[in-house]
């Protein structure tokens, strides 16, 4: 599944499928509801300029078959439990979910966190009313650590899994994943 799909860096020509997967009330019906113009636009900025700040990288999903742009995953620096951690998510439009294109691509950006070496843990905070996202961390080695509270996006709120990943642990795990 691997050669399905691959990730490219979140360039200036992608607020189109940002507004797709972050402007839609059925997209973001397990993160607090659609973003406004304004707030995409702002989200945009915060994509493209990501990686030349140090503080993570977000990537675009390829669909390789067709060269179209069918979602996003990306990795950031977050601190929880006092912990420097990054924190990962994903978003695949609805005609291409459920053919395995998220874990395909999840899994390659986990590839990009642990060759950055910056921190030993990345997060997910799926809300736990998600269960293919659950499913999906479960799927890529991820440890159930517990219930929590999680803010998404800034100012709404609501119960998620902590799912932990130790980028050490996995890393040949990771590795042939990706083949």
């Amino acid at each position: 599944m691997q050669n399905v799909v691959r990730i490219e860096p979140w360039g200036e020509g992608d607020l189109a499928l940002l507004q797709k997967l972050l402007g839609d009330p059925a997209m973001t019906e397990h993160l607090g509801g659609p973003e406004s113009d304004e707030q995409l636009a702002n989200r945009q900025v915060r994509y493209e300029r990501i990686t030349e700040e140090g503080s993570g990288r977000m990537f675009k999903i390829i669909y390789q078959l067709t060269g179209e742009a069918v979602g996003s995953v990306g990795y950031w620096d977050s601190i929880h439990h006092g912990d420097h951690i990054y924190e990962i998510g994903w978003s695949v439009l609805p005609a291409f979910q459920g053919k395995g294109i998220a874990s395909a691509a999840t899994t390659q950006a986990i590839a990009h966190a642990k060759s950055d070496g910056k921190h030993r843990y990345v997060h997910a905070f799926p809300s736990i009313a998600n269960p293919p996202s659950n499913a999906l961390c479960r799927k890529l080695g991820f440890t159930l650590v517990e219930e929590c509270d999680g803010e998404y996006p800034k100012g709404h709120f609501m119960r998620c899994n902590d799912w932990r990943l130790d980028l050490t642990e996995n890393a040949s795990k990771i590795a042939e994943q990706e083949q």
